[in-house]
C-alpha cells in the first residue's frame, strides 16, 4: 500500500511539475519578448501613429514605416543621427578586444590549469575577484593614464581599457573548461615530439574551440555594451562614439521621437541577437562544458 502510494505520489509530482515547466517557460517567454516586440512595433510607426494610438500591439500597413531607420543610420552630415558609424566603431572596439582578450586569456588559462605553481588552485579565484572590482573606481586613473599617453580620445584606447576588464573573467572561464582535457591527450603530443606551444595552438585550442566562442561572445557583448568608459574616453569626440554611447545622447535629445529612439535601441540590439544565432551549438556547448569541474 505504501508503495503504491509513493508511486502515485510520483506520477503527480510528475505530472504538475511538467505542467508548472511550461507556465514559467511561457511567462518567462513573453516577459522577455514582449518589451523587444513593443521596441520593434514602435520603430516601425510614425510619430503621428503612435500618439494617437500609444497602446496599439499592432502596425497597420498605411502606417508601416522604415523612416525612422533611415534616420537612424544616415550621416550627421545628412541631417541623420549617424548610427551607422557608431555601429562600425562599435564594431572595431568589440572584435578588436575579443582579439587582443583571447590572446592575452589563453596563455593563462593554460597555464592556471596545467602548470603545478605556489597558489594556482587559487588563483583563478583571484581572477574574478579583480573582474567584480567596481569599474568606477578605475574609471578616473584609467583616463588621466591614458591622457598622458596620448590615447584618452581613441578607439585603441578604449579597446585596450575593455581587455584589463576582460581578461581576468576570461581567464576564469576558459580554465574551467581546459581542466576538463585529459592530460594523456598532451602526453600523447609530447611523445611525438610536440613542444607545448605547438599542443597549445594544435592540439589544445581546437579541442576548446567551443569554449572560445562561447567566451568571445561574452566579451563581445561586454565591449559592445559598455557605456560608462566609452563616456569617459570618447565623449569630446563624436565621431568616434559608438553605439551605446550614440544611443545615450539620443535618448537625451528633446527634439528626437521616441520612434526614433526605439529604432537606435533595435539597432544596438540585433549585432548581439544574430550572433547568438549563429553561435548558438558553439555557445551551448562551451557554457555547459567544464560545468562540473572547477
Amino acid at each position: 500500500m505504501t508503495s503504491k502510494t509513493a508511486l502515485s505520489r510520483a506520477r503527480f509530482e510528475d505530472r504538475f511539475f511538467g505542467i508548472v515547466r511550461w507556465f514559467v517557460i511561457a511567462f518567462l517567454a513573453v516577459i522577455t519578448v514582449l518589451p523587444f516586440y513593443y521596441m520593434v512595433l514602435l520603430s516601425l510607426k510614425p510619430i503621428d501613429a503612435l500618439l494617437l494610438d500609444p497602446g496599439s500591439l499592432w502596425v497597420s500597413a498605411k502606417d508601416f514605416t522604415l523612416s525612422t531607420y533611415e534616420d537612424v543610420l544616415r550621416s550627421t552630415d545628412d541631417g541623420g543621427q549617424g548610427f551607422l558609424n557608431f555601429l562600425v566603431n562599435s564594431a572595431l572596439v568589440s572584435l578588436g578586444t575579443v582579439a587582443l582578450t583571447l590572446v592575452a586569456a589563453v596563455p593563462g588559462a593554460y597555464a592556471v590549469s596545467r602548470l603545478k605553481f605556489f597558489g594556482h588552485r587559487r588563483i583563478s579565484t583571484l581572477f574574478l575577484a579583480v573582474y567584480l572590482f567596481p569599474t568606477t573606481l578605475l574609471a578616473v586613473p584609467l583616463f588621466v593614464v591614458f591622457a598622458k599617453i596620448g590615447l584618452s580620445s581613441s578607439l585603441v584606447g578604449l579597446a585596450v581599457v575593455y581587455v584589463a576588464q576582460t581578461v581576468p573573467v576570461t581567464i576564469y572561464m576558459l580554465k574551467n573548461y581546459l581542466v576538463t582535457i585529459p592530460a594523456s591527450i598532451e602526453e600523447a603530443a609530447a611523445l611525438d615530439g610536440a613542444s607545448r606551444l605547438q599542443t597549445l595552438r594544435k592540439v589544445i585550442l581546437p579541442l576548446a574551440l567551443p569554449s572560445l566562442m562561447a567566451t568571445g561572445l561574452y566579451v563581445f557583448m561586454i565591449a559592445w555594451n559598455e557605456f560608462l568608459f566609452a563616456l569617459l574616453f570618447l565623449a569630446a569626440d563624436p565621431d568616434k562614439w559608438t553605439v551605446s554611447l550614440g544611443l545615450a545622447q539620443l535618448s537625451n535629445g528633446i527634439e528626437v521621437p521616441k520612434t526614433v529612439l526605439m529604432a537606435g535601441s533595435v539597432v544596438l540590439t540585433i549585432p548581439v541577437v544574430l550572433l547568438f544565432f549563429a553561435a548558438e551549438r558553439l555557445l551551448t556547448e562551451g557554457l555547459t562544458s567544464g560545468a562540473d569541474k572547477s
